[in-house]
């Protein structure tokens, strides 16, 4: 009976059919792709002071100064991610988070699941760039959200969705290699382990990993 006169918007399911600004959970896609590129390492040391996009400052929640790749994701820095981020191509960061699913339709069965907004690299500003790299401009469904992160479980790729029992899995897409995907692992965790931005989220007795994300409410 009660669902009977439910709303509509209480019968939708939120996480294939509301989209959000991902905030800082995008940061480790950015810091994945510095690691692939062989220039950087866990260990890389980076200067997140201060750093502006054509003159617009960057910056984070408290004063970090010396960051490493690995206390970059701990500590959710947004000027050491920009500077990461500023040093990839428009169109190979935009190849990036499209192989990760974002702005991209679902392929499930479902009904509702929506695309997301993943603008086009040519219309990309410098600044655009330098936000969309810590989740802003670009929006995404929990679902979509998810599934990007299987990229980090699974040794790098990107599973396959499916809402039906498959007889046997299907291969999914390769974003990362192994070997970056277990480093992203380890920093991972270090965001719920003492000095990380979620240590209430911590699990003792398992291996537990993730990453916060904030995003503007109007």
């Amino acid at each position: 009976p009660a669902r009977r006169h439910a709303r509509s918007d209480q019968l939708r399911n939120r996480a294939l059919t509301d989209v959000f600004e991902p905030g800082s959970t995008m940061k480790p896609f950015i810091v994945g792709w510095a690691l692939e590129t062989g220039k950087w390492q866990p260990d890389t040391v980076i200067n997140t002071a201060s750093f502006a996009v054509t003159g617009i400052p960057i910056r984070d929640t408290h004063p970090y100064g010396q960051l490493t790749l690995a206390g970059i994701i701990q500590k959710s820095s947004n000027v050491g991610t920009t500077k990461l981020a500023m040093q990839m191509e428009r169109r190979e960061m935009h190849e990036l988070l499209s192989q990760a699913g974002f702005g991209q339709k679902p392929q499930i069965d479902f009904p509702g699941a929506v695309t997301g907004r993943l603008r086009p690299w040519k219309s990309w500003q410098p600044i655009d760039q330098a936000t969309m790299s810590y989740g802003y401009g670009v929006s995404t469904s929990l679902l979509q959200l998810a599934r990007a992160y299987t990229a980090f479980a699974r040794d790098g790729e990107v599973a396959n969705l499916t809402i039906r029992k498959a007889e046997s899995p299907t291969p999914g897409v390769h974003v990362f290699s192994a070997k970056t995907a277990r480093q992203m692992r380890e920093m991972l965790s270090l965001v719920t382990a003492k000095g990380g931005t979620a240590p209430a989220a911590y699990v003792e007795g398992y291996s537990v990993g993730g990453k916060t994300g904030t995003a503007y409410k109007m």
